[in-house]
């Protein structure tokens, strides 16, 4: 049971990376059209956009990793519909951070988003040993640090 479970979370966690390759490749033949009028960084219409994208890597990949934690689930189908959040939370932030990075003619602090994202989506990697680990209540007596 619990391999079914880690290999349907790797689905989503590999979809998540084939949609940002996706929308990577999507972007940069849109920009490389002549017609292309990129947005500029400094307007409000794009520093919203930059608002919104910063905040939700600020909000959304703390909360998404700590998700399993705070929650506590019992069984293995509540884990399930909790790491696939937790993979969609974080791993969504990366093709909308890279849109904007090439809707707003290469704005480098996008990317930075999308690089933040990435590495945060690389720790909700489904694995069997995280699944047992999550799973285990933890021990009263056990001191934490």
């Amino acid at each position: 049971m619990e391999e079914k479970i880690i290999r349907h979370l790797n689905g989503w966690y590999y979809g998540v990376m084939v949609l940002t390759l996706g929308v990577l490749a999507a972007m940069y033949y849109l920009t490389d059209r002549p017609d292309f009028e990129a947005l500029n960084p400094l307007e409000q219409p794009a520093i919203t956009l930059q608002y919104v994208a910063i905040l939700m890597a600020i909000v959304l990949i703390p909360f998404g990793l700590y998700l399993i934690k705070w929650i506590k689930p019992k069984t293995l189908e509540v884990y399930e519909q909790l790491a696939t959040c937790r993979i969609l939370m974080i791993g969504l932030i990366m093709p909308f951070a890279i849109s904007l990075f090439y809707l707003m003619g290469g704005y480098r602090p996008m990317m930075w988003v999308a690089g933040i994202a990435a590495i945060g989506w690389y720790f909700t990697k489904p694995t069997l040993g995280k699944l047992e680990k999550e799973m285990t209540p933890e021990d009263p007596n056990e001191e934490t640090y």
